[in-house]
This record gives structure tokens, sequence and C-alpha cells, in this order.
């Protein structure tokens, strides 16, 4: 596919990326505008997003997935893509840095932070092959180095044999509601990490009802962080949970119940 960035209007996104102080080079812009063109090609046949439009898969895709440094801090040390965070967390070198996207869909948020972060390793966990399918393509012809996709449930792949414990930092932008999350996600965390939710609501009541499931799963809550889209109206919300303790044994419950009956 031959992309010209002449093409395109970046300003934007330039200005996006500039206020969550991210710098990208021309080679990873290349590489976002390579990735719309083909989620906009296969979601002519498949159901992989609403969002269509360029500017709006830009700001409520790509910078939405981005703006995982207002609630962690990251650092990169190859010199591109560099990112100060919220100055709280003190910032991560992502070398060997393990990251997993539970649900990732489309790619959402683990693929925009691997072009911006290109030292982390990701794993995109989605639970129908044809998105997994489609992961694969993107990650093919965008040649992208430390990424897997793999297709599976949650419920099954954070078995000891499996992923559980495993990765420093686990996102998710999936909707269920926090403790049905938290019960797919922090299983996968190993001690001491990081799992990130992505919410697009206000989630305060939410995340009381959440707190004792997030304790019983061995997290803590560390803080929630409300912002506004770069140049926009837009709300959102990052829930950081930090891994204390080892997840009991019997979590998650089998394929469906952590959402049917949720941890209270």
């Amino acid at each position: 596919m031959v992309i010209n960035m002449k093409d395109y209007s970046l300003h934007e996104f330039e200005e996006d990326l500039r206020e969550l102080d991210i710098m990208l080079d021309e080679k990873q812009i290349m590489l976002f505008l390579n990735y719309y063109e083909l989620l906009v090609e296969w979601n002519s046949f498949m159901n992989l997003t609403s969002i269509i439009d360029f500017n709006d898969v830009l700001k409520k895709h790509f910078i939405d997935s981005l703006c995982l440094v207002k609630g962690y801090g990251l650092i990169n040390s190859n010199g591109g893509g560099l990112s100060s965070g919220d100055g709280e967390s003190g910032g991560m070198k992502l070398d060997g840095i393990k990251l997993l996207d539970v649900g990732t869909g489309a790619g959402f948020p683990g693929i925009p932070l691997k072009i911006a972060f290109p030292h982390v390793k990701v794993t995109l966990l989605d639970s129908l092959q044809k998105r997994v399918k489609f992961l694969d393509e993107v990650i093919g012809s965008l040649g992208l180095d430390g990424i897997e996709a793999v297709h599976g449930r949650a419920e099954d792949y954070a078995k000891p044999d499996r992923l559980r414990g495993k990765y420093d930092l686990v996102v998710s932008r999936a909707v269920a509601n926090l403790s049905t999350l938290s019960e797919y996600c922090i299983p996968f965390v190993k001690k001491g990490g990081k799992f990130v939710c992505y919410k697009s609501e206000k989630v305060s009541e939410e995340l009381v009802k959440a707190e004792k499931a997030i304790e019983i799963l061995g997290g803590k809550v560390e803080k929630k962080v409300d912002y506004i889209l770069p140049s926009s109206d837009i709300y959102r919300c990052l829930i950081v949970i930090d891994k204390v303790k080892n997840t009991p044994a019997r979590f998650p419950r089998k394929a469906g119940i952590p959402s049917k009956e949720p941890i209270l």
C-alpha cells in the first residue's frame, strides 16, 4: 500500500501528540496512516468499528489509545515516541516491558501504543478469530516486531500454564463494568505491575462498587484520572490499579460467569 503523507491533513493529530508530550518520527506517522487505511479496507467487509472518518479515527482511536500516558508514565529509550506521562509515576523505560491488551478488538489501544513506543512487547488478546486475522494482517503489513495477536477468551488464557501473571502492564478499552473487567484482566498482571482500564463515562459510583472485587483479585486502586481528549470536549477516564498480591487461584471464573455474576 503506497501512502503519501501530503494526502492527509495531520495538523490536529500532530498538535494532539504534542499536548500528550509524544514525539513521533515520519516513519511512525506513516505506520498510523497505513493502519488507518487497513482499518477502513477491512471494515468494508467485517464489523471492526463504527468510526471510520479519518479525523475521528485519529482522535477517538489513535489519540484516545495514547492517552495512557495521562495515567501511566512512559519513557521510550530509543529517542522516538517520548512521553513524560503525568509526572506522578516517574516514568518507566519500555525496553522489555510486557503489555497485554485484553479484548483488543481492532487493536486499540495495543497497536497505537506499539507504534508510539516500539520497545514495548505487546500481546493482543481477542475472542473473535476474524478480528485476530485482521490484527495479524496489520502486524504483517506494518512490519511490527515484538507484537502478537492471540485468539481466545481471557478466562481461558489466565491459567497458570498460559499467560497468568506474565505482564508488567495490562490495558483494556473493552466495554464492561469495572468488576467484570478486573476479573478478566488483573490475573494477567504480575505482582508489582499495573492494570489500566480506559473508560468513556464517569465511573465514580462504578469504581466504589468494584473496589471490593479489585481487592479480592489482588489489586488496589492507585488513582482515577479524568481528562478531555486533546482539542475536543470528549470526556475520558483512566482507572489505574496496582497488583499488590497474587490473584486467588479460583479467579477468573469459567467463561461467561464474570459478566453474568460480577464479584460484589
